[in-house]
């Protein structure tokens, strides 16, 4: 066993232990122990992907959604790839604008909007939260309900080798691409574009679907 994969088994086993720890009546400081422990694990398991030159994924900065009903939505066409979801309650701070942005979309809400660009290819669908340690990820930093850019992918591989046969391939355009991952409670979406821009928007969810829409009928 490499030193590395010898600190991911001792990661694991702090963390199991740290698990464990939140069952009997606590005595302070637990959660702090499971939290790190965990991001051990994380950091353990990164280390020895890259190592290995496998896939791994790491967290990004992204406005974060609600755990239990993010209620994801995906407007997409030939040019733009949008994903929109409702805030978890740690971005709720967030003080509601002056003006009126009720109208007739019902009650408004903090909203995630984040648009991928020169999105290449695109998924959303299976797994959901029950299934996560089945995606091929999982133990590779894989984090659940969180923003992810992934390293070495292998979907960013197969797609290049698709477009390789075009007569204007260029390996530069593929070098320029990132995978990124956000795992919602009830699905999960998956991209290969390059970049991203996110925002926060306080409106009802109807309305600002009909707006991104062009205003044509959901």
């Amino acid at each position: 066993m490499s030193e590395l994969e010898e600190q991911l088994r001792a990661a694991r086993l702090r963390l199991s232990a740290a698990i464990k720890a939140l069952a009997p009546k606590h005595k302070g400081g637990e959660l702090e122990e499971y939290r790190v422990a965990q991001e051990a694990v994380y950091e353990a398991e990164r280390a020895v992907a890259a190592t290995n030159g496998e896939e791994y994924a790491l967290q990004i900065e992204m406005p974060a959604w609600e755990t239990g009903a993010p209620l994801p939505h995906l407007l997409q066409n030939d040019n733009r790839t949008t994903v929109i979801y409702i805030l978890s309650d740690k971005e709720s701070y967030l003080d509601p604008p002056n003006e009126d942005v009720q109208g007739a979309s019902g009650a408004p809400e903090w909203l995630g909007v984040v648009s991928f660009e020169g999105c290449v290819c695109s998924k959303m669908g299976t797994p959901n939260d029950e299934v996560f340690d089945g995606h091929r990820l999982w133990g590779k930093g894989f984090v659940p309900y969180e923003a992810m850019i992934v390293e070495n992918s292998a979907w960013i591989r197969e797609l290049e080798k698709i477009n390789s046969v075009h007569r204007q391939y260029r390996s530069e355009r593929w070098q320029q691409l990132h995978h990124y991952i956000l795992p919602f409670h009830d699905c999960t979406f998956e991209c290969v574009a390059n970049g991203f821009k996110a925002k926060k928007l306080f409106k009802g969810l109807p309305q600002l679907l009909w707006e991104l829409s062009g205003g044509l009928p959901l």
